[in-house]
């Protein structure tokens, strides 16, 4: 069609199998939900590679995600407005891009608190938020790298439901999204609700989550980030940009 990139050019790091896949996918998904014609290749493919390439089952959990995204984001987007209260925590900031281009974003658990309007607002602004970065993503780029700052967490920020909810969408409707995951200044605390909570990690979205030592954080750090984009707060020089001004 016009206007759209050659599919080689897009996928040109898939392998052959992964490119028969997708044609196989793309047929099965738009006899299902005509919406799929909207989606590009990349798409598809995150989401095949989420089911190690099973058509079948990346199929099944593409559907799902385009029903959820109807009811769920009616018109394409979330307003700030509808998410004020979350907005109006500033835990979430995203500035800069790592070594390989991915956008970085901070997460501040301590100043995040369930809602008094139960979990549908936190789960907007975890929408919000990954709409964000993947609006931040630079041609080739499809993953964002995050730090989660657990300074200062205590049972007041014990949001299980919310966390739940924010692992569930992040897997389920952006898969293959998340590079990496830091976790810093975690206190033994926390390392209880986070065995609650473990199980429910996929295996793909394991392998990309790092503890870091506190005494280690700036080196670790700099292995992915140059000074240059590391936040002031872990010794580099970037400053920090609220997720809703960035």
């Amino acid at each position: 069609m016009e206007g759209e990139p050659e599919p080689n050019s897009q996928l040109k790091d898939s392998t052959d199998a992964e490119l028969s896949k997708i044609r196989l996918m793309r047929a099965f998904v738009e006899a299902r939900d005509p919406s799929s014609k909207e989606v590009d290749d990349l798409m598809i493919r995150r989401f095949l590679r989420a089911r190690d390439l099973d058509v079948e089952k990346a199929s099944a959990m593409f559907l799902k995600y385009l029903k959820w995204k109807r009811s769920f984001v009616p018109n394409g987007y979330i307003s700030p407005s509808e998410i004020a209260e979350d907005i109006a925590h500033d835990k979430m900031f995203v500035q800069g891009v790592d070594k390989k281009g991915r956008p970085i974003a901070i997460a501040f658990a301590a100043k995040h608190f369930q809602s008094k309007n139960g979990p549908e607002g936190f789960k907007r602004y975890v929408v919000f938020a990954l709409e964000k970065l993947c609006s931040r993503m630079p041609p080739g780029q499809e993953k964002f790298l995050a730090i989660a700052d657990v300074k200062g967490w205590g049972y007041a920020n014990s949001d299980l439901r919310g966390y739940l909810n924010s692992l569930s969408i992040l897997q389920d409707c952006y898969p293959e999204r998340l590079g990496k995951l830091f976790i810093v200044h975690a206190p033994y605390m926390f390392m209880k609700v986070w065995k609650i909570v473990y199980p429910f990690i996929d295996d793909n979205t394991k392998r990309k989550i790092v503890f870091v030592e506190n005494k280690k954080l700036k080196s670790t750090l700099l292995e992915e980030i140059d000074e240059s984009q590391l936040p002031e707060i872990y010794g580099g020089q970037m400053p920090l940009v609220p997720i809703q001004d960035s």
